[in-house]
């Protein structure tokens, strides 16, 4: 396996940063005190080699460190001001997003971390308001038509959960998609060692970025659950062969402006001291359910 793992001579002070960040241990010191790939099949192409280095010496797969962005100090103020202010949105502009901009999503997303740098999701964009029309029509009429059989809707009249969901879906509400004119469906083959994390984490990347750039988001838990029980339209989305649905999210141009951060309720917070614990064997058993229970 060559990784044209390179090592600019001239500008390498032998600080051994990248060797002591290399995580797999494949980064070793010769002789002379400059860093080589010892062992290749370690690599997980993570760069962080690359990264760290502080004169820009090392070069891995080809990659040129001048052509990497620089680190830049960014106010945590604005950060947190733009967490605080991101709403799920329900109400869009039907335009089209920019190109360019959805250019700048999907550039983004080659940053996203994953789980043991197993760097292979798959982005299924729909970035035409005519695609997504079409796409919205063809998963209304199936749900219509199943929600309009016997035995489903029985079962959907008993849960009160969906029942005013299935209500305003047969008026003709677009309960799903709330008028969106784009989605993104992001899915990792099934093999990845974190199959669901990856997906999750990389789409809250995007909704930041895109409220940072003007947009509203929605996720759409609705469309995930059709993607899961109709295959037929993870074949529309071009999902790759042997990849799994992650989950969707919708964006598009909001059509409202909110003014200020919500106040939500406070989550619990616990401070872990030092301490002794005795469990009992019901206690671990309820554990046991409780966190396998979904």
């Amino acid at each position: 396996m060559n990784h044209k793992f390179k090592v600019d001579e001239n500008k390498c002070i032998k600080c051994g940063l990248c060797v002591n960040d290399c995580l797999t241990g494949a980064l070793e010191k010769n002789k002379d005190n400059l860093p080589f790939m010892k062992n290749p099949l370690k690599c997980i192409k993570c760069q962080h080699c690359f990264a760290i280095c502080p004169n820009g010496a090392i070069s891995i797969m080809g990659k040129n460190p001048e052509d990497s962005a620089a680190v830049k100090q960014i106010n945590p103020d604005d950060i947190l001001n733009l967490i605080q202010t991101r709403r799920s949105t329900r109400n869009y502009k039907q335009e089209n997003v920019p190109k360019e901009t959805i250019e700048k999503l999907k550039a983004m997303l080659n940053y996203v971390p994953t789980g043991c740098n197993f760097h292979k999701l798959h982005f299924s964009f729909i970035e035409d308001i005519n695609v997504m029309d079409e796409f919205r029509v063809m998963v209304n009429n199936k749900l219509i038509s199943l929600l309009n059989t016997k035995t489903v809707k029985f079962f959907a009249d008993k849960l009160n959960k969906f029942a005013k969901y299935k209500d305003a879906f047969l008026n003709g509400e677009d309960v799903i998609f709330r008028g969106a004119p784009h989605l993104v469906v992001v899915s990792a083959p099934i093999e990845s060692p974190c199959i669901n994390q990856d997906g999750i984490i990389a789409l809250s990347y995007f909704e930041l970025y895109a409220k940072s750039l003007g947009l509203s988001t929605l996720w759409c838990g609705f469309c995930q659950a059709v993607l899961k029980l109709f295959p037929s339209f993870c074949e529309y989305l071009q999902i790759p062969k042997g990849y799994q649905p992650v989950y969707v999210m919708l964006f598009g141009i909001g059509n409202i402006e909110y003014k200020r951060a919500t106040q939500p309720d406070e989550f619990t917070f616990t401070t872990i001291e030092q301490h002794e614990i005795e469990v009992g064997i019901f206690d671990k058993i309820k554990r046991f359910f409780w966190n396998f229970i979904r």
